[in-house]
């Protein structure tokens, strides 16, 4: 006999004791089902990343390297949660409201950008005054672990890039590649695209390769020499990393090891950032 036949049929449960039992048991389903995946109060969707140990950096044979790519072993000892897009304009003016600093223009699905690393101080401030958690900008170790999904290679799917599998080249004055596949998708040119146009990582992640370059926490510097474990930069420097190219470049800038940097106060139109929420 089942277990809900035994509530059915015993006369010491009521129909109300069977109801509150299924209740509970839907919940603690729930709960279980969304372990891995969480959404705050603003719609900001965010997927468990798992930690683990990676190749950070580029080999020496990877075209259009970089030498400051040098390849090291990271290990990320900690699971965190990662925000599956760019932090978009709905979510800006959620908290930052319309009359901070300039108005954000875009439909209210793009990423936001012309925002300087300071205003996304700013922003995560405010977000976490709300008492829903801790966010941050992800380091630059856990951004590039997050990008490559689990994957070795140039970018998440592979060694090379075309303009189906993100968003770069849609520039009409400097790099027009990307032009008229992004119009065959009804997307203007010059601009990114809205967030989720193209297609995810295997983790999960819209837009870590293009659209719009993403800040990260740490200041710009060398990597140290040798294997390590949750890296975060040195603690002052000149300028703040910035990851993932943009709409407005070519494709290689999108490599998940290419790395670019930028005084803090700086605001591009092709810049944005995603957050990080730290696990409980």
């Amino acid at each position: 006999m089942t277990m809900f036949n035994m509530l059915r049929n015993s006369a010491r449960f009521s129909g109300l004791f069977l109801a509150a039992f299924i209740l509970i048991t839907v919940s603690a389903f729930h709960v279980l089902a969304d372990e891995k995946t969480f959404t705050n109060s603003l719609g900001m969707d965010f997927v468990l990343i798992p930690e683990g140990t990676f190749t950070m950096g580029s080999p020496t044979d990877e075209l259009n390297r970089d030498g400051d790519e040098k390849r090291h072993q990271v290990t990320i000892s900690k699971s965190f949660y990662m925000q599956t897009t760019e932090v978009t304009v709905k979510q800006w003016r959620a908290v930052m409201g319309k009359q901070f600093l300039f108005k954000k223009k875009g439909t209210e699905d793009m990423p936001v950008v012309r925002v300087s690393w300071a205003d996304c101080m700013d922003f995560i401030g405010k977000l976490n005054a709300l008492n829903q958690g801790t966010y941050r900008l992800p380091t630059e170790a856990e951004w590039e672990y997050a990008c490559r999904s689990g994957s070795t290679s140039a970018y998440s799917w592979g060694k090379t890039i075309d303009c189906t599998q993100a968003m770069y080249g849609n520039n009409t004055l400097k790099i027009d590649i990307c032009v008229k596949s992004a119009q065959s998708k009804g997307l203007p040119a010059d601009q990114p695209a809205p967030v989720k146009t193209y297609k995810p990582n295997a983790w999960g992640l819209y837009d870590m390769e293009g659209n719009a370059w993403e800040w990260c926490q740490d200041w710009y510097e060398r990597y140290e020499t040798g294997e390590a474990v949750d890296p975060r930069g040195s603690k002052s420097g000149t300028d703040k990393v910035r990851r993932g190219g943009s709409w407005y470049g070519v494709g290689y800038r999108c490599r998940c090891a290419n790395r670019t940097f930028s005084n803090p106060a700086s605001r591009y139109e092709t810049t944005g950032f995603r957050l990080v929420r730290e696990t409980q």
